[in-house]
């Protein structure tokens, strides 16, 4: 099951209207609580995350218990909870990044953006996660911002990365 992978459309509607294009999602899917994750993946898409009023309208269009989407939701990665950042900076904690300081950079890019990991910049402007590995072990310690892989990242070049996003 392919889903299209989208910009979250949240800064351009206003909250009735993403409301009312989360109706049209859920009714399009209505009587098929197999399509649980799809309808997820286009919420999120809408909001830029899942808050607690969508995962209940989902539920109640789907007619899945409000348990089975905070299930879904919970197991896999992707979805959120909170809101997120408009840029994902990734620090790789797998063995090659950790053993070549990655815990640092992660530490560093925690105090220059003034977040803890899984938080949001209050700005919305960045979202800051860890991520196990990314395949660039060559290149450890390494970092994603949005899609883009970074290499040998050093303590004192994360925020020179991370500004060419702003």
């Amino acid at each position: 099951m392919a889903v299209e992978e989208k910009q979250c459309q949240c800064s351009d509607m206003q909250e009735e209207d993403l409301y009312s294009k989360l109706d049209e999602i859920i009714n399009d899917h209505k009587g098929k609580p197999e399509d649980l994750i799809v309808v997820l993946h286009k919420a999120q898409n809408l909001f830029g995350y899942l808050p607690e009023k969508v995962q209940k309208k989902v539920a109640e269009g789907l007619d899945v218990s409000i348990n089975e989407v905070c299930g879904v939701i919970t197991f896999y990665n992707f979805f959120s909870t909170v809101p997120q950042g408009k840029h994902s900076v990734k620090v790789c904690l797998g063995t090659a990044c950790y053993v070549r300081g990655s815990q640092k950079v992660l530490e560093k890019a925690e105090k220059e953006l003034g977040i803890k990991t899984g938080g949001t910049t209050e700005d919305r402007r960045f979202s800051l996660g860890v991520v196990r590995c990314i395949g660039a072990c060559g290149l450890a310690p390494a970092m994603l911002v949005d899609e883009d892989v970074y290499g040998r990242v050093k303590t004192t070049n994360v925020m020179e990365t991370v500004e060419k996003y702003e």
